[in-house]
């Protein structure tokens, strides 16, 4: 196990492995340079299963005809690392990406000094 950045809540990097690390329990997801997402344990809801027909406000509820809900968990933990509301069909969003090369590099520069 190598050198470990925190990226996110439930995520860090091990910049020696080049991997997508989950926080809570270590393991590693996939290469740090691919989506993180891709190493994830991948659940789509329909919206209406985490909301009323009828909001307390009078709305209605997101139609699933229109909308998704995208988990993304952790294979060994089962932590939830994300989530996200996306239209039918549309591929799953890519939202980090890192310089790999310069972060290795910021790093190796700290413990250098």
């Amino acid at each position: 196990m190598g050198q470990k950045v925190r990226i996110t809540e439930y995520l860090d990097i091990d910049l020696d492995e080049e991997k997508w690390c989950c926080n809570r329990c270590g393991r590693e997801l996939i290469s740090a340079r691919d989506n993180y997402k891709k190493g994830c344990v991948v659940y789509e809801r329909d919206p209406r299963t985490i909301y009323d027909p009828v909001l307390e406000d009078g709305s209605f509820a997101p139609d699933p005809e229109i909308c998704r809900i995208v988990e993304f968990y952790c294979p060994s933990c089962a932590v939830m690392v994300e989530n996200e509301v996306l239209p039918p069909g549309h591929p799953i969003t890519h939202d980090i990406e890192l310089d790999i090369d310069k972060l290795k590099q910021k790093y190796a520069e700290s413990t250098a000094e």
